[in-house]
């Protein structure tokens, strides 16, 4: 079961080169989440791109692995140990941020999970995605947005990470659904503000090769009282037309793409890019 969704090895020749001059050493992009999974995939791919990566996470070792990944495939990256739920924290890791060039994109992606009914749901655990994957996303793209206006031509981008969670509501992840739509709002609530200049949009994908996918399995299991080979095969895969996991680069490509000046019509919309899942549901 492991070896099915473990979490693939990171190789430059699977990042997305774009032809960007924007993409440039003067430029600076802020990865949430960058100690694993997707954030670590997009930090490394914003780095290849020629950009200087700041990556957040809590995992301080976790993070500096995934500097050290990305200067070793020829990135420029640093990490800043950062607690999402600190104001403090997103505060100082933004103005390191500004020190290094010119803030112009930010990538939100920090996530966790909870499997639970509503009538179970712990609230100090609500409390907590909650402040991680929504409050968090909404207070760093507020301080971003002064200096993307500093920027030629007022530009910036945002991302967030959606899911086909905010698209369709599964069992027992109400909180998590709750997230994932309400970043999509965000999404399209900087693209009402930004005059085409400060650009949002999110990405919303089936489930990925990543711990956090790994580990929600068991408690599936038990939610829903199946066995563990069950909860991959039925649900997690069972309504995707594409039998096959997204790898997390695969995923830090779409926002290279969506950063790009190929995205320039990209301004609060989704790329949904989840194996035929919730078009098909």
């Amino acid at each position: 079961m492991d070896a099915y969704i473990n979490e693939p090895e990171i190789r430059k020749e699977d990042v997305l080169k774009i032809a960007d001059d924007a993409f440039n050493l003067q430029n600076v992009c802020i990865v949430t989440g960058a100690g694993s999974g997707i954030g670590r995939a997009t930090a490394i791919a914003a780095s290849v791109n020629n950009l200087i990566t700041v990556g957040l996470d809590i995992d301080e070792k976790a993070g500096q692995k995934t500097q050290a990944l990305a200067r070793q495939l020829g990135g420029q990256m640093i990490f800043i140990r950062t607690d999402l739920t600190s104001d403090g924290d997103m505060d100082s890791a933004v103005q390191e941020a500004a020190k290094l060039g010119n803030i112009r994109y930010l990538a939100n992606i920090a996530g966790i999970q909870h499997i639970d009914s509503i009538e179970n749901f712990p609230m100090a655990k609500y409390d907590l995605m909650m402040a991680i994957m929504l409050r968090a996303p909404f207070y760093l793209s507020k301080r971003v947005t002064p200096f993307f206006h500093k920027n030629t031509g007022g530009r910036g981008v945002i991302g967030n990470m959606s899911s086909v969670h905010g698209h369709i509501c599964t069992l027992n992840k109400p909180v998590y659904n709750i997230t994932k739509f309400g970043l999509r709002a965000l999404a399209q609530s900087i693209a009402a503000e930004g005059e085409g200049n400060i650009r949002a949009f999110t990405v919303s994908t089936g489930y990925v090769k990543t711990q956090l996918a790994l580990n929600q399995i068991q408690a599936q299991a038990e939610q829903r009282h199946i066995t563990a080979e069950e909860v991959v095969r039925d649900v997690m895969m069972g309504k995707s037309r594409v039998k096959e996991m997204m790898s997390p680069m695969e995923v830090g490509n779409l926002f290279v793409f969506g950063f790009s000046r190929f995205s320039s019509y990209l301004n609060g919309g989704d790329l949904l890019f989840d194996g035929g899942m919730v078009l098909t549901y």
